[in-house]
C-alpha cells in the first residue's frame, strides 16, 4: 500500500509542471534563499561577530555552515516526500500530529515574520536618514515598500520570481564587491587601525570558547528551508530544492567570510561591537564618500528581498495549513493569479503594526525571543525525518538525507544549544526566555483548543491524508 501511495504521489509531482505554464528555475530559487537569509541584521551580527571572536568567529561560522547544511537536508527530504506547499506542517502532521505541526509554523515562522520584518523596516529609515538627513518622512518609505511587494505578490510567481532576480543580484553583488575590495585594499587602503584591533591567534579555537560564539554565527545562516513552500512552482523540484538550498548556503558562507574578514582590515574592535550600524562605517571606510550610497543600496536589497520572500511564502504555509484545516478556511482564498491574497494581505498588516507602535529595543528582545521558536522548529524537522525514516520505510525519498541518523542527532542537540545560547546578554536571557514561553504558551492554548474541538483530532496522533 505504501509503495501504491508513493507512486500515486510521484507521478502528481512529476506532473504538475504542465499545469503551470511558468516555473521559477535554480538562480531563482537560490535567490529567494539568499534573500531570505541575508538581511541587515545578519550583515551586523557578521560584523560583530568578528569583533568579538576574531579567527574563533570564523571557526564558529564553519559550524554553522555545517549544521545549516544538516537543516536543509531534512527539509530537502521532507518536501520532496510530501510536495505540498503546506511544509513543515504538512510533514510534522504525518510524523507527529497536528499540534506541533501547528505550533511549529506559528511559533517557528509567522511570528518570527512579522516580528522580525520591523526591525528590518526600522533600519532602512535610519540609513536613509543617514544618506539624505530629513528628506523623507520617518517611516513613510519602509511602509511605501511593503505596499510595493505586497502588490507584486499579489499579481502572482512569475512577477515576484522577476523582482527576486533582480532583488538578489544587487544584493549579491553589493555584497561581493564589499567583500573583494575590503579583503584587497584596492579601493581605499587598509587603514592603520588603533585601540584594539581583531585578534587571529588559535587560543579561541585552542580552549574551545569559540563554540559560545556558534549561537552568533548560526542566524548567518538560516531560513534557506523557505524554498520549500513553492515545492510546486519551481523547475525540477527533486533535483533543485536541495542544490538550492545547499549551493546558497555555499555562497552566504563564502561572502559572510569576505564580509566579515574585510571589516576587520577596516575597523577596530570598539567600531566593530558597538556601532549601530556598523556596516554604514565599514562600507564608507572601503568606497569613501560613496560608501554610504553602497550601503543603502544594499541595506535596500537585502530588506526588500527578505520582504518579498516572505509575502511569497509564509501565505503559502497558511494556504497549505488551511487547507488540512489547521488554520482558518479564509486563508485558502486565491485571487484570480492563483496568488493566496488573504495571507500575504494579513502578514503586511500584522508587519506594520509593530513597524509603526514599537521601538527599535523592545523590538530586538521580542525578535530574540520569538526566533528560539524557529529553532524549535528545526528541532521538529529532524524528529520528523527519524520518525517517518522508521513509520515509512517504504515510502519514496527522492532526496536521502546522507549519514544519516547523524546530521538529525547532531542537529537537534545543535539547535537546542543555539536555542539556549540566542541572547546576547546574560541578563536579556531570563526576559528572552520569559517572552518565548510566553509566545509558545499563547500558541499551544489556542492550538489544543483548535485541534481537539475544531478538527476533532488528536493531539499527537499522525494523520497520513
Amino acid at each position: 500500500m505504501n509503495k501504491a501511495v508513493s507512486s500515486a504521489k510521484l507521478t502528481m509531482f512529476e506532473a504538475s509542471p504542465s499545469k503551470t505554464p511558468s516555473k521559477m528555475g535554480i538562480f531563482t530559487m537560490m535567490g529567494i534563499c539568499i534573500g531570505l537569509v541575508i538581511v541587515q541584521g545578519a550583515m551586523i551580527s557578521a560584523i560583530q561577530g568578528i569583533g568579538i571572536g576574531g579567527l574563533g568567529f570564523i571557526a564558529a561560522l564553519i559550524c554553522a555552515f555545517v549544521l545549516a547544511q544538516f537543516n536543509a537536508m531534512s527539509f530537502a527530504e521532507l518536501s520532496l516526500m510530501f510536495p505540498q506547499e503546506g511544509t513543515l506542517a504538512t510533514y510534522t502532521k504525518k510524523a507527529i500530529g497536528h499540534f506541533p505541526a501547528i505550533v511549529s509554523v506559528f511559533a517557528g515562522y509567522v511570528v518570527v515574520a512579522v516580528l522580525a520584518l520591523p526591525v528590518e523596516m526600522i533600519l532602512v529609515d535610519a540609513m536613509l536618514d543617514k544618506l539624505m538627513p530629513g528628506v523623507f518622512p520617518a517611516k513613510v518609505v519602509p511602509l511605501v515598500i511593503l505596499g510595493v511587494l505586497c502588490v507584486t505578490n499579489l499579481i502572482g510567481a512569475n512577477v515576484f520570481a522577476k523582482v527576486q532576480n533582480s532583488l538578489a543580484f544587487i544584493l549579491v553583488a553589493a555584497l561581493v564587491l564589499v567583500g573583494i575590495c575590503a579583503v584587497t585594499g584596492v579601493s581605499e587602503p587598509h587603514p592603520h587601525l588603533t585601540g584594539e584591533t581583531v585578534t587571529w591567534s588559535f587560543d579561541g579555537i585552542a580552549d574551545g570558547s569559540f563554540i559560545g560564539l556558534i549561537a552568533l554565527a548560526m542566524w548567518l545562516m538560516v531560513g534557506v528551508e523557505f524554498i520549500c513552500p513553492m515545492v510546486n512552482e519551481v523547475k525540477s523540484p527533486m533535483k533543485n530544492i536541495p542544490r538550492a538550498m545547499h549551493w546558497s548556503l555555499l555562497l552566504i558562507f563564502l561572502i559572510f567570510l569576505a564580509f566579515s574578514y574585510g571589516a576587520s582590515q577596516y575597523l577596530n574592535v570598539h567600531e566593530l561591537i558597538d556601532g549601530s550600524i556598523p556596516y554604514l562605517d565599514y562600507v564608507q571606510a572601503v568606497f569613501g564618500k560613496a560608501g554610504l550610497a553602497i550601503a543603502t543600496l544594499m541595506g535596500l536589497a537585502a530588506t526588500c528581498s527578505t520582504v518579498n520572500t516572505i509575502l511569497a511564502s509564509i501565505p503559502k504555509m497558511m494556504h497549505g495549513m488551511a487547507e488540512e484545516k489547521q488554520a482558518f478556511p479564509i486563508f485558502k482564498a486565491v485571487n484570480r493569479f492563483n496568488a493566496p491574497w488573504v495571507g500575504i494581505v494579513t502578514i503586511a498588516v500584522c508587519t506594520s503594526i509593530p513597524f509603526l507602535l514599537v521601538d527599535m529595543d523592545s523590538l530586538i528582545v521580542l525578535v530574540i525571543a520569538a526566533t528560539t521558536s524557529w529553532l524549535l522548529a528545526y528541532i521538529i524537522a529532524h524528529i520528523d525525518v527519524m520518525v517517518l525514516r522508521s513509520r515509512l520505510p517504504e515510502q519514496h525519498r527522492p532526496y536521502r538525507t546522507p549519514f544519516y541518523p547523524i546530521p538529525q542527532i547532531v542537529g537537534i542537540i545543535a539547535m537546542a544549544y543555539v536555542a539556549l545560547n540566542n541572547s546576547p546578554s546574560p541578563e536579556m536571557t531570563h526576559l528572552v526566555f520569559a517572552i518565548t514561553g510566553g509566545i509558545l504558551a499563547l500558541i499551544s492554548a489556542i492550538t489544543v483548543v483548535w485541534v481537539k474541538f475544531y478538527m476533532k483530532r488528536g493531539l499527537f496522533t499522525p494523520d497520513m491524508d
